[in-house]
């Protein structure tokens, strides 16, 4: 089942002396949180009115009631969430978040299931998934059309065909 609130980010400081926040995005980039007047807490149950902006490779945030260095040094390590709802997804992209767990079946013989997504990064040219099978190893899965033919997070699968080796074996 997917969250309605996602993780976008730590608070990790301070900026200025006003409240402004600094926040280690966990989204696409720091531009992607300008985007949201509001944000939450605590999982979200706690919304809050917020303005961001990007600075290198962080968001500087201001929330609405928090206007010292000192409300806002309460805050250092909170987690931000967002609302599923505010956010409208291109056709084909997911929410790593929504993609951990799903099950990793072959495209071919959907009986055969290499394992469960435990990790997504990128590589810049790429995605890759860390797929992990029942006895704990774990496989490294490129997200390309070759490999990866169907994402389907409603139901909690990826289809792939793997390479030669891919799985540790030879076929």
């Amino acid at each position: 089942m997917k969250k309605q609130f996602l993780e976008v980010g730590r608070i990790v400081g301070t900026h200025g002396v006003r409240g402004e926040l600094r926040v280690d995005p966990w989204c696409d980039s720091p531009e992607f949180l300008s985007g949201f007047k509001k944000l939450w807490f605590d999982s979200g149950k706690t919304e809050i009115k917020a303005k961001s902006r990007p600075h290198k490779n962080l968001a500087l945030v201001k929330l609405e009631g928090v206007d010292t260095i000192d409300d806002a040094e309460k805050l250092r390590g909170k987690i931000l969430y967002i609302d599923r709802k505010d956010i409208k997804l291109p056709e084909g992209r997911n929410f790593i978040q929504d993609l951990i767990g799903c099950r990793v079946l072959d495209a071919d013989d959907r009986e055969l299931v290499y394992g469960e997504i435990t990790d997504v990064f990128k590589t810049g040219a790429n995605d890759v998934y860390t797929v992990r099978d029942s006895s704990g190893r774990e496989f490294l899965v490129p997200v390309i059309d070759e490999v990866v033919t169907e994402k389907n997070v409603d139901e909690g699968f990826v289809l792939v065909r793997p390479m030669k080796g891919l799985f540790g074996d030879e076929d």
